[in-house]
């Protein structure tokens, strides 16, 4: 047995998350199946917390978002590019609670150079909106077609950028890589 206790060793990590109220992080492979288990365990987490509805909702989607994004972008994947059912990407997620009793979602996850930079217009773009014109936008992407390359015509960012309560953060760090992939972070407050 070894002179440092798994106490010793770990737990400053549980110690950190109680600390910032972090009701549930995964950091791994994502797929569609790990997602749908993940989320049934954040919504049933906000129902027994007595998480208002509209907030549950909100944060719900958002978190299902960020998933689902890490699934269709992140450039660490385990299976091949060209398979596009059965995905695994790595990633890592994150929901904090506030001492004001609103919500945090973090995620994070390598992205490959013009992901990133397609990301990086988008964002900023979206940041420079009202909500009424988030909304608009919205709802004109539900009218049309998803462009080539895309899995979500875009709807993602959209849907967070609508239910967060505050313009989104992001940042695309390339000094920090994942085999030459910059990360890419997004927070939403809720």
């Amino acid at each position: 047995m070894s002179a440092t206790s798994i106490a010793d060793k770990y737990g400053s990590f549980f110690n950190l998350a109680r600390q910032h109220q972090v009701i549930f992080y995964y950091v791994g492979y994502f797929s569609q199946h790990i997602v749908a288990a993940m989320a049934e365990a954040v919504k049933l987490q906000l129902e027994v917390a007595e998480v208002a509805g509209p907030t549950r909702r909100k944060l719900f989607s958002c978190f299902v978002e960020m998933a689902q994004n890490i699934i269709h972008y992140s450039a660490d994947a385990l299976t091949p590019p060209s398979q596009n059912d059965g995905e695994l990407r790595h990633g890592a997620v994150c929901i904090r609670r506030e001492r004001d009793g609103s919500f945090l979602l973090l995620c994070a996850n390598p992205v490959n150079a013009q992901v990133a930079d397609e990301l990086r217009e988008k964002l900023t773009q979206l940041r420079s909106m009202t909500l009424e014109e988030i909304k608009k936008a919205y709802r004109a992407t539900l009218r049309e077609e998803t462009p080539e390359g895309s899995k979500g015509a875009g709807m993602g960012l959209l849907t967070v950028a609508r239910d967060a309560r505050e313009p989104l953060e992001f940042d695309i760090d390339a000094t920090e890589t994942m085999d030459d992939a910059p990360v890419f972070y997004l927070k939403a407050a809720i």
